[in-house]
C-alpha cells in the first residue's frame, strides 16, 4: 500500500472522531508489515486525560488482534497536516521505532518521517 492510500484510510476513518470539546478531528490508519491496515479516531472525553488521540486507538485495535509488527501510519486531521503527540511517539515506539509517520494536508503534499527522528531517544525498560 503507498502512502496515498494509507492516507486516503487515515482520511475515510476521520468521520467517526469523537472531538466536541476542541472540534479538532484526527484520523489514523496503521499498516502492518504483513499488510493489514488498523484504523482509528480521537476520542475527547470531558476529563481530558481520559481523551485518547487516533494513532493510539489503531495501534490499540492492531495489538488487541494480536499484530504487533507495524510498517507505517498515516495521520490526517480537520486541520490539514497533524504532527504526533509526544504520548503517541512513545507509544508506538514500543512497537516500531523506525515506523515511517505519513501526514499532510492532502494527499498530494504528504511528508514521511522516519519515529526515530521525531523521537530521537524513546524511552526502554
Amino acid at each position: 500500500m503507498d502512502k496515498k492510500e494509507l492516507y486516503r484510510e487515515a482520511k475515510a476513518a476521520m468521520v467517526n472522531a469523537y472531538a466536541p470539546y476542541s472540534n479538532f478531528t484526527v484520523g489514523a490508519a496503521l499498516l502492518t508489515k504483513d499488510g493489514r491496515v488498523f484504523t482509528g479516531v480521537n476520542v475527547e472525553n470531558a476529563s481530558f486525560g481520559a481523551t485518547i488521540c487516533a494513532e493510539r486507538t489503531a495501534c490499540v485495535k492492531a495489538v488487541s488482534e494480536g499484530h504487533k509488527d507495524f510498517a507505517a501510519i498515516a495521520i490526517a486531521s480537520s486541520r490539514g497536516g497533524a504532527p504526533m503527540c509526544g504520548i503517541c511517539r512513545q507509544f508506538l515506539s514500543e512497537f516500531a521505532p523506525d515506523l515511517k509517520v505519513i501526514t499532510g494536508d492532502d494527499e498530494d503534499h504528504l511528508i514521511v518521517t522516519e519515529l526515530t527522528e521525531l523521537l530521537p531517544d524513546n524511552f526502554r525498560l
